[in-house]
């Protein structure tokens, strides 16, 4: 239940560092050790992230 909790509630964007802290790892390197592969779209994320914030702003 633990790691299904975890994973759902990455999955739905919750923050690492807050979902670490409510899972009580003693920092958010033990998170991220124990549940990285639900992130393999936050690189993807990220790049959308900033390109918006560059570009979306602009209208470029």
């Amino acid at each position: 239940m633990r790691h299904s909790y975890a994973t759902a509630a990455l999955n739905a964007g919750v923050a690492v560092k807050v979902l670490s802290q409510r899972l009580g790892h003693a920092d958010v390197g033990v998170t991220l050790r124990i549940y990285a592969h639900v992130l393999p779209g936050d690189d993807e994320a990220a790049s959308d992230l900033a390109a918006n914030a560059i570009f979306g702003a602009t209208g470029l």
